[in-house]
């Protein structure tokens, strides 16, 4: 998964007043109670005239993302996974081969679709803007600041966010075959697309300020404030007992200060130092030291009759000699959201009204608040698992009520923990635990028996027809030291350097007329390509496929100096053989596929160019999965047993269809996968 700091320049968002979205959620939701029964008749006709007869009534999809079904087969081997162990007796147990690269936005995309990136056009988080060299969302991108309109909401004109992934998901597909589907939280659906079937999005929705999530943190200290890395540090003053601030919100209008909408708050501290009392936005809430407030609702005015709706929670981390206080980044509000969220407009409004407020940002476990020290271990655990309770109420409830079709759900908790606990478990791991944090030694182990205690209760809620699929995106592995592939780049003369120039993120100072390869993101390499490039200089064809052939060949060879010369990259691919279809060529040139222990430096992440080539990973963000897909294979676990154990993500697609009677497209890349 992906920081903040992955994510390049923020993009503004255009936003819709919260009356108007409710009045619209409400008008949507009366048309589609009112036309409900005949919309079921046409699809029942469509299906009946298609001839089509599933194998299955109902289909259960559980995604747990990042587990590893080496640790899985470890802690069955000790009777710590009893829900796994039974299912791999009765059903199967296998690995499943992931993506290339590894990368959650990619594999989920392929599971969805059933193609490689070449036909969904998903690389890595990040593509390229061709004409200034800067970073872009891969998946999403915001198309203008006209707002989201009615007409937009009812799918007559398109809204702010336009989708950029393509092909259609495997759902869309059983949708016009007249099979309903609920999607819970599977990466990359925002924004939400239309379909047979509800949907709440995932992965890369932005938080309110229009980034991938940026916590605040408050302090009376100004060294905490001095490094802003992953969100806003604000620095306080303390008056008795009381702190006075503004909470950041979303874009003001062009041309109005302040430059971000603000809400003001107080927060008067207790005299014993035990908590406080908060009071924003008209609400006044107790809080106690180290524990979360529950979901504040804020108001953001923008005028007289706009206005914007967000959620946060509130964590008072310290009080004494200093006052820290944290606030997660501000979520849309499901009940107002200020961008679609779901499918239809009101599912997530139904959804807040059934469960209360709920993390609605695509990578809402903050772990760059952690890597960056704004929160410590326990504060990052309790987050993560009330966002993964969360998520469990909707599945159990969506689980009950999708009593034929397809049902749905992707788990973050287990990438994030594992990408944060990740050092407890390696001994050498450069950011070695003080003897206090050992206590954190078991938290992965312990968070893959919650997962196997979540699977119990799904076995548990379906009846024996129902095929129950479990299954991980990507294994995980050790990230000790960075590849900084833009150094290596630099010292071996294809990326020069302006006269003078010092770096920065994003390729600054880089010389573009001597430039001939670049990187940035977690695994791509680009040639700066005549003819493509605004200002690229390598020769397309020959020229290029020569430059591809030396780098690769090269960095093949790149030893550690510091680990015995051991081998830091596995393979490197020619992406012009590894990806086929219409939107190949918007990917990188050459992937690079890391052995275990290394991984795109955090430097070559945002296109920076100075340092050394290798360095080590001093941040908690310890454990990783890009790197080489041989490494990483994901997990796959049904409650049947399947005619072959060679499985791939992209079969997923064509074998939930072929379940339901539905033949798979001929442009899908994946097999369907028989059950006995």
């Amino acid at each position: 998964m992906l920081v903040i700091a992955y994510i390049g320049p923020g993009a503004g968002i255009a936003f819709l007043g919260s009356f108007l979205l409710l009045l619209m959620a409400l008008v949507l939701a009366l048309v589609s109670a009112l036309t409900w029964p005949f919309r079921f008749l046409l699809l029942w006709l469509r299906r009946w005239r298609r001839g089509i007869k599933g194998k299955v009534r109902r289909v259960v999809v559980v995604g747990l993302d990042g587990l590893d079904p080496q640790r899985v087969r470890k802690l069955i081997a000790q009777g710590r996974m009893p829900n796994f162990q039974q299912l791999a007796e009765t059903g199967t147990l296998t690995e499943l081969a992931t993506t290339l690269p590894p990368i959650s936005p990619v594999a989920w995309s392929t599971f969805m679709t059933g193609v490689n990136p070449g036909k969904h056009n998903i690389f890595d988080f990040l593509n390229r803007d061709l004409r200034t060299y800067l970073p872009e969302l891969s998946s999403a991108r915001v198309t203008g600041g006209s707002g989201w309109n009615w007409l937009a909401a009812l799918g007559l004109a398109a809204g702010p966010v336009r989708l950029l992934r393509k092909s259609q998901p495997f759902w869309k597909i059983l949708g016009d075959y007249g099979v309903f589907s609920t999607i819970l939280r599977v990466p990359i659906t925002f924004p939400p697309e239309r379909f047979h079937g509800l949907s709440l999005s995932a992965m890369c929705t932005p938080d309110l300020r229009g980034t991938q999530g940026s916590y605040t943190l408050y302090s009376t200290n100004a060294a905490d404030c001095a490094d802003a890395i992953g969100g806003l540090r604000i620095q306080v003053t303390r008056e008795a007992n009381r702190i006075r601030s503004r909470l950041g919100g979303p874009p003001n209008l062009p041309g109005k200060l302040p430059a971000d909408l603000e809400v003001p708050f107080t927060l008067d501290l207790d005299p014993d130092g035990r908590g406080g009392e908060l009071s924003i936005c008209g609400e006044r809430v107790r809080l106690k030291l180290h524990e979360y407030s529950p979901w504040m609702r804020l108001t953001f005015k923008a005028g007289l009759f706009t206005s914007v709706r967000g959620i946060c929670r509130f964590r008072i981390e310290q009080i004494s000699p200093d006052v820290r206080v944290y606030v997660t980044p501000v979520n849309l509000d499901p009940e107002r959201p200020a961008l679609p969220i779901s499918h239809p407009l009101y599912y997530s409004i139904y959804l807040a009204k059934l469960h209360d407020s709920f993390a609605t940002l695509g990578l809402a476990e903050d772990t760059w608040a952690l890597n960056t020290g704004a929160i410590d271990e326990d504060a990052f655990l309790e987050q993560a698992y009330s966002i993964h309770a969360e998520r469990e109420a909707m599945f159990f409830e969506a689980l009950r009520r999708t009593t034929r079709g397809l049902c749905a759900c992707v788990f973050d908790a287990s990438d994030r923990i594992q990408h944060m606990f990740y050092r407890f478990v390696t001994p050498d791991h450069p950011c070695r635990p003080t003897a206090d944090e050992a206590r954190h030694a078991a938290v992965i182990n312990q968070m893959y028996e919650r997962m196997d205690e979540l699977v119990g209760r799904v076995r548990k809620a379906i009846d024996p027809q129902t095929v129950l699929l479990v299954l991980s995106d990507h294994g995980f592995c050790d990230f000790s030291r960075g590849v900084h592939l833009n150094a290596w780049l630099r010292d071996e003369g294809y990326l020069v350097l302006e006269s003078g120039a010092a770096g920065g993120e994003y390729l600054a100072g880089v010389d573009w007329s001597r430039t001939r390869a670049y990187a940035f993101g977690l695994a791509g390499l680009y040639l700066n390509q005549a003819g493509r490039e605004s200002r690229g200089i390598v020769a397309p064809g020959a020229a290029a496929d020569m430059l591809r052939a030396e780098i690769a060949a090269k960095l093949r060879r790149l030893g550690d100096p510091a680990r015995s010369g051991r081998a830091a990259i596995k393979e490197v691919y020619d992406a012009q053989k590894a990806y086929s279809g219409p939107y190949a060529a918007n990917g990188p040139d050459l992937v690079v596929g890391y052995h275990p222990g290394y991984r795109a430096s955090w430097e070559t992440a945002v296109g920076r160019t100075e340092g050394p080539v290798l360095s080590d990973n001093l941040r908690r963000w310890s454990g990783d999965h890009c790197v080489d897909p041989s490494v990483v294979p994901g997990v796959l676990l049904c409650n049947r047993k399947l005619s072959d154990s060679s499985c791939s993500i992209a079969d997923l697609a064509p074998t939930i269809l072929d379940l339901f009677g539905v033949e798979a497209p001929g442009y899908m890349d994946g097999k369907v996968i028989k059950m006995q």
